[in-house]
């Protein structure tokens, strides 16, 4: 594709590496910028700087945040020996959406994938046993993929032997679905309907 400009052609690059934007996607986003009021990609612009240099990370659950703990482990009223294990933050957001579980997260961070050079040591499993040996219940909430049990397998290991219940969601949610994408009334019925880890793997 030909650019007018090279100020264009590496704005095009840079939005066309956002998930699921093609070129001319980035081209029809870069050009809208150009054409509506300059403010309003100056805004864009303090958005993006904001979210990348300000975000934090709960440094209990790992979730996103404004603060150094998030709304919900700051909150006394959620069940704190109640944790949904999850991949990620759209995860907490989905289930949050559901307005049912009252327990809190903790986010991993992904889930394991030797395809994408992700292990075991690039997840937050480390903190999750700290959390568990304090917990009387850890849900593992993962995505029901070849790589979400094989994460769920591998925490399952590393808990096993403490004294806390270990329990999965039910599998209302079809094999090889995304917890993001899940309705809320399947979600909700996963969670109350989670049934004891061990009792899932050998189904």
């Amino acid at each position: 594709m030909h650019y007018p400009s090279k100020i264009l052609e590496k704005a095009v690059d840079e939005i066309s590496q956002l998930p699921g934007i093609g070129k001319r996607s980035a081209l029809r986003l870069a050009l809208h910028l150009l054409k509506n009021a300059k403010t309003k990609g100056e805004s864009l612009a303090v958005a993006i700087d904001t979210l990348v240099n300000e975000i934090k990370y709960c440094q209990i659950c790992h979730s996103i945040c404004d603060d150094e703990v998030c709304e919900i482990c700051a909150n006394p009223f959620r069940n704190h020996e109640l944790i949904c294990v999850v991949e990620d933050i759209r995860d907490v957001m989905a289930i949050e959406n559901t307005g049912q579980y009252k327990g809190v997260y903790h986010v991993l961070g992904g889930k394991i994938s030797p395809m994408e050079g992700i292990g075991p040591q690039q997840l937050k499993v480390d903190t999750l046993k700290n959390r568990a040996v304090k917990a009387q219940e850890v849900i593992l909430a993962l995505s029901t993929t070849m790589e979400g049990d094989t994460t769920m397998f591998y925490i399952y290991k590393i808990l096993k032997d403490l004294p806390v219940k270990l329990s999965a969601i039910a599998r209302g949610v079809g094999v090889g679905d995304e917890l993001e994408y899940t309705d809320e009334l399947t979600l909700v019925q996963s969670i109350q309907n989670r049934v004891p880890y061990e009792n899932s793997i050998n189904s």
